[in-house]
């Protein structure tokens, strides 16, 4: 019989061979060699680890001092059993989902990595991969792929590393099992080659719009190593290496708060490697467009009714064609069809945009799953509702106010049921302010239940850009059978009204339209539609064109620009 004997000598340029001692009783030769355990240097340019030093017995986690430095063992031992597979007296033994780590870095990069694994005494196959660091254990990318672990002898798994500078491991058991994997024998060569030079080829996204919220910028390209970065007008990013084509990057919002550009590029350290050729990313001045939503979900084209901005074929849809992207100054109301059509292209010639709330569409406020949702709008307008609110939609609606959403609402006279269920609008809009969830009377605004007609001049003298605001001054309006409205300073101390009945004292009662507040948001509203009605629409519908006289277009467009914290 043939024993092994492995010699640990501390004189470092000894050369140490094999020793093989004889034994007349056995029939077999054995030759292993032997691993030197001190300084674990298997060979010039290269570092192993062979788990001779150092004692761990239990599986709990702690860092333990082996040959070439600290090591973090969790959820595993070195193990010295007769069914520990092991090169000398002892490995690492690995079981559940344990980690086996580098505490300390290899300053001489990595070039390949070889690894002994095998099973523990007669346990299931397992699964393990390897991880590596080059900052000091902040990140690791996975090296080459998951190892299956079959076999009770040790085999070895190689891996390609190929990065200099520092560099630490981290070897992972991924099957989470009971069964235990041994691992014995980490060897890792020194990095010797020359780093690639970086190539760009795009960035994702390309531009932003100034003031815009911090985002992750992906660069790719080719010869990406795990030291590379993302350069961001010369200055390193806190980059992550995904692959060899692809890197990412956090951008900061102070990086693109104001309009302009800037160069992105790829550095990869020495030796070799370089600067890439740079891409521009643009960062667009922020947009002043604001958003506005007019609803058709309260039979507003009931009757002899058409308060939509457009409809093809008597069905409103929430983009109005012609799109508005083709208005000009010059284009006429008739572009669009719809009694309230000059409205929405007013407001589209001044760059902003307007949808319509279709029949099948819901009012919502914070629901995600509905492309509709109130919080994507700055102003929700609705003209003559003649369909009751739903409890859901009347919260939806205040909590879009108190959030800072604008809310122009729009009232006709007493007994004006257009679609005969029992309720017109300003019985609608009465309920609304008395009968929800939040608050009673919240913007401190009642619909008198009256019907009134006449011209008026009454207007505030106190200073606000509605009646006195970047679209002109309102001088004179005109109701063809409206309601008036009663203001409550109780309920709501910033209600305001801006228009009384011509020859009425300006106090709480005989106001012809009013604004106010809730929360951060504000609202408008009007007691007649006729004001806004431009006396084009549906064939067969009789209508008003109010649109054009008097300071109509003056007053709901300078209210427009209010709600949406334009003026």
């Amino acid at each position: 019989m043939f024993v092994k004997i492995k010699l640990k000598m501390k004189l470092k340029h000894l050369f140490i061979g094999t020793l093989l001692i004889a034994s007349v009783a056995c029939n077999k030769n054995k030759i292993v060699p032997i691993k030197e355990a001190v300084t674990n240097q298997s060979a010039v340019g290269s570092t192993t680890e062979g788990f001779e030093v150092g004692v761990k017995t239990a599986y709990t986690a702690a860092d333990v001092t082996l040959s070439t430095g600290v090591w973090n063992i969790n959820d595993g031992l070195l193990g010295n059993s007769a069914s520990d597979p092991k090169t000398g007296t002892q490995s690492a033994r690995m079981r559940n989902s344990g980690t086996l780590t580098m505490k300390f870095d290899k300053t001489n990069g990595a070039g390949t990595v070889t690894i002994q694994h095998a099973k523990y005494g007669t346990d299931a196959n397992g699964t393990w991969q390897l991880w590596y660091s080059t900052n000091s254990g902040t990140s690791y990318v996975q090296a080459g792929a998951t190892v299956t672990t079959s076999a009770t002898t040790l085999a070895t798994a190689s891996f390609s590393i190929n990065i200099a500078g520092n560099v630490r491991l981290d070897i992972r058991k991924t099957d989470a099992g009971t069964n235990r994997i041994n691992f014995d024998e980490i060897t890792i060569s020194d990095y010797t080659g020359t780093n690639p030079a970086p190539a760009l080829t795009s960035i994702s996204p390309a531009s932003a719009a100034a003031g815009a919220a911090a985002f992750t910028l992906t660069v790719n390209g080719n010869n990406f190593i795990n030291t590379s970065s993302i350069l961001w007008n010369g200055t390193a990013l806190t980059t992550t290496f995904v692959s060899a084509t692809q890197l990412t990057a956090s951008v900061s919002a102070a990086l693109v708060a104001s309009a302009g550009s800037a160069l992105v590029s790829v550095s990869t350290p020495t030796p070799g490697g370089g600067l890439s050729t740079a891409a521009t990313f643009t960062i667009n001045a922020a947009s002043t467009a604001k958003k506005f939503l007019f609803d058709n979900t309260k039979a507003e084209t009931a009757g002899n009714a058409d308060w939509v901005i457009d409809q093809d074929n008597s069905v409103p849809q929430r983009i109005p064609t012609p799109l508005q992207s083709t208005i000009t100054s010059s284009t006429s109301e008739s572009y669009w069809t719809g009694a309230i059509s000059s409205w929405g292209i007013a407001l589209a010639k001044l760059g902003h945009i307007v949808e319509t709330l279709p029949t099948t569409g819901t009012i919502t406020y914070g629901n995600t799953s509905n492309a509709q949702d109130l919080s994507k709008y700055d102003v929700f307008v609705i003209d003559e509702p003649n369909k009751v609110f739903t409890a859901a939609e009347k919260t939806a609606m205040l909590q879009f106010v108190q959030n800072g959403g604008g809310l122009c609402m729009i009232s006709d006279h007493t007994i004006s049921d257009r679609n005969n269920d029992g309720w017109d609008s300003p019985a609608i809009w009465n309920d609304f302010f008395t009968n929800n969830s939040i608050q009673s009377n919240p913007f401190g605004i009642a619909v008198t239940l009256n019907d009134i007609s006449g011209t008026s001049t009454n207007i505030t003298t106190l200073s606000n850009t509605i009646t006195n605001g970047s679209q002109g001054a309102v001088t004179q309006i005109e109701y063809n059978n409206g309601a008036t409205l009663t203001l409550n300073t109780t309920a709501n101390a910033n209600v305001k009204g801006l228009i009384w009945r011509s020859g009425y004292t300006q106090n709480t009662s005989n106001v012809m339209c009013a604004s106010s507040t809730f929360g951060t948001g504000r609202v408008f509203m009007l007691g007649d539609s006729s004001p806004i009605d431009d006396g084009s629409g549906a064939a067969g519908n009789v209508l008003f064109p109010g649109w054009s006289s008097f300071s109509h277009e003056k007053l709901l467009m300078n209210a427009s620009l209010w709600l949406a914290k334009k003026q």
